[in-house]
């Protein structure tokens, strides 16, 4: 694996940010195990990706989001780490993705816009030559909206997050803007979700943002996580 750490003298220093935020309730059974193997893999490929194309990245963190539904099972509805800098912290990032399992997760809709929510909200890197901060959103399921008062009832709901899907368009922010919490040029989302609500919308509204509809139970293919790592790679 390429030395993320050093740079060449005078060439540009890169520094990668990626949430993942992946839905792990029982209907995603089927799917998460490649979904998991995606992420686990996805440091290695971004590396040699870079690498073909005569770069390098100085700083790779990667930070995954876990979610079910606080509706059903609040208690367990989150369950997050922090940004973990690769390959430094690798075993701490494969323990925590190794450890997801499908469960729960009550009605159809699930708390995929909270999660969303908390990783706007992340502390991105403002450092280095050239940025690049990626959200992926992995769910087979619609979300609830944000801030519904059942959900926002649970003990466990985070307090610091949009509290509505307005709010939470205006701290992603608008194109050519700088008005969000997330820096404009750096910031993108990757969808891997069905055609329902909220998705497609905010595939619609939210710049930066590319949408990958799929169907409930598919797992996740190679090119689905080759469109990832093009994504930051062909924007570095």
């Amino acid at each position: 694996m390429p030395d993320m750490t050093d740079q060449q003298g005078g060439s540009l220093r890169y520094a990668v940010d990626i949430v993942f935020c992946i839905d792990t309730t029982g209907s995603m059974q089927p799917v998460l195990e490649s979904v998991k193997s995606s992420a686990l893999s996805f440091h290695h490929r971004l590396s040699t990706v870079m690498a073909e194309k005569g770069k390098s990245i100085s700083q790779l963190r990667v930070k995954v989001i876990a979610f079910r539904d606080f509706g059903d099972r609040a208690d367990d509805a989150i369950a997050a780490t922090e940004f973990l800098t690769l390959p430094g912290a690798a075993d701490e990032y494969e323990k925590f993705v190794s450890m997801l399992r499908p469960s729960g997760g009550g009605d159809a809709p699930e708390s995929g816009l909270e999660a969303l929510a908390l990783a706007v909200r992340s502390p991105w890197e403002k450092g280095l030559d050239r940025r690049r901060h990626v959200i992926v959103m992995f769910t087979d399921a619609p979300a609830h909206p944000l801030g519904s008062p059942a959900a926002v009832a649970a003990r466990t709901y985070p307090r610091a997050i949009a509290r509505s899907e307005d709010d939470l368009f205006e701290e992603w922010g608008y194109q050519s803007s700088q008005s969000g919490v997330m820096e404009n040029s750096a910031k993108r989302l990757l969808i891997f979700a069905p055609d329902l609500e909220p998705w497609p919308e905010i595939a619609d509204n939210w710049n930066n943002t590319i949408f990958f509809p799929s169907q409930a139970g598919e797992g996740l293919s190679e090119w689905e996580m080759d469109e990832i790592i093009q994504t930051i790679v062909n924007s570095l």
